[in-house]
């Protein structure tokens, strides 16, 4: 089994960090628990419960897309991800353990991040975090991933393949809107936008 390498995936999200490094290792966890390599089309199935960085790293590494149909993501809050193999109907939850954090691995990191994201870091603490923070993910990908996730086998039904449907122009503001995601609104043919002009304000 072989996925792209992490400097290829750091380059695809744009920085290298701790939570890019887990959701590589999460990708890596899944695939080989299920036997299965990178796919080349939507044979593998991905459930995310988070919009982090983990998540871009599960898409260059494991080839599950929203484009393609089979990255499937539910906004749970929560580093786990659910890999489907359609072939063979396995699948195989990933999920960090409670006791593992990056905060962990080096705490000083952590402190320094908080400076670095609020703008109050130094020049040599933002330096310090940089040096630190590869240390942390370095860390990240060479402990075994029993450490970091609890893997195991889970029932779950794979998601019909992605469909493509036709597209029909609104008529109120005049784009055209996927005819699965359109709504009739006095008699008309409208786009989920143009129909909310009705709210209780949820």
């Amino acid at each position: 089994m072989e996925i792209p390498s992490f400097d290829e995936v750091a380059r695809f999200h744009g920085h290298r960090c701790p939570g890019l490094a887990l959701g590589y290792r999460a990708a890596e966890a899944g695939l080989a628990e299920l036997s299965v390599s990178r796919p080349a089309d939507e044979e593998l199935v991905c459930i995310v419960e988070n919009d982090a960085c983990g998540v871009d790293a599960v898409q260059y590494a494991a080839g599950c897309t929203l484009g393609k149909g089979n990255l499937i993501y539910r906004d749970y809050g929560k580093h786990a991800y659910t890999f489907l193999d359609r072939r063979t109907g396995k699948a195989v939850r990933v999920s960090q353990r409670p006791e593992f954090s990056s905060g962990r691995i080096d705490p000083r990191a952590s402190e320094l991040r908080a400076k670095v994201n609020a703008g109050t870091a130094t020049s040599e603490e933002q330096r310090e975090y940089r040096s630190r923070s590869d240390q942390v993910i370095a860390a990240i990908l060479s402990m075994p991933a029993a450490e970091i996730f609890t893997i195991r086998s889970v029932s779950e039904k794979p998601p019909e393949e992605a469909r493509i449907f036709s597209s029909v122009p609104c008529a109120r503001c005049g784009e055209l809107v996927s005819e699965s995601r359109a709504r009739i609104c006095k008699g008309k043919v409208v786009c989920i936008p143009c129909s909310e002009e009705y709210t209780r304000g949820w």
